[in-house]
């Protein structure tokens, strides 16, 4: 089956991939299909229903959405929805690299002991307007103090997992797969899938 996923990341389209090789993933860009959805809401549950929806009109076909973000306790949860445009309001007059933001966050974060954050990940698997499935995860982890790894992309160098030793960014794919917040959803979207299978 072929779905389409409401991005225009790579590297999203890489780790969908990876965690769902029974599909055929493609993304907007692969078809030539202009996507720019409005992500208003609130939560990352409503802006992956926003995208899911908005790319689905234009094509009528299964989209997959994702939402994503690192949420920082000490920084009241921020970035949280806003996470892919984070420091855009402060630096309004020039384009942020994500390196821009990570170094950002860890100017923020300087001097702060309690570093704890979560990642979360909400998709939206998008069949019809009367067929939708939402699922939502996270991955508890630390804020370190500089950036370390060359693996995975995003805020990955700066989140810190103690379980494994290592941020993101120091992980395989495999390895990251197997406990990031992203790796969770995709494993609770395929089990409801299963089961509304076999009912």
């Amino acid at each position: 089956m072929r779905i389409l996923l409401a991005s225009s990341n790579d590297h999203k389209k890489s780790e969908f991939s990876r965690l769902l090789p029974e599909f055929d993933i493609v993304t907007p860009k692969d078809l030539n299909i202009a996507f720019n959805p409005n992500e208003s809401g609130s939560s990352f549950i409503e802006n992956a229903i926003i995208k899911a929806k908005d790319l689905y009109d234009k094509v009528h076909l299964p989209v997959l959405s994702d939402d994503s973000g690192l949420c920082i306790d000490s920084l009241g949860g921020k970035p949280g929805v806003h996470t892919a445009r984070f420091g855009d309001d402060e630096f309004p007059d020039g384009k942020l690299t994500q390196r821009d933001r990570n170094l950002l966050i860890l100017v923020k974060m300087k001097g702060i002991e309690k570093r704890s954050a979560h990642f979360v990940c909400a998709l939206c698997l998008y069949f019809s307007p009367y067929r939708i499935y939402l699922t939502q995860e996270e991955t508890v982890g630390i804020i370190t103090e500089c950036e370390k790894g060359e693996n995975g992309f995003g805020y990955d160098p700066i989140f810190f997992i103690e379980e494994m030793g290592k941020c993101y960014a120091e992980l395989t794919g495999e390895e990251k797969d197997a406990l990031s917040h992203r790796g969770k959803a995709i494993r609770s979207m395929r089990k409801l899938i299963k089961e509304d299978i076999d009912a």
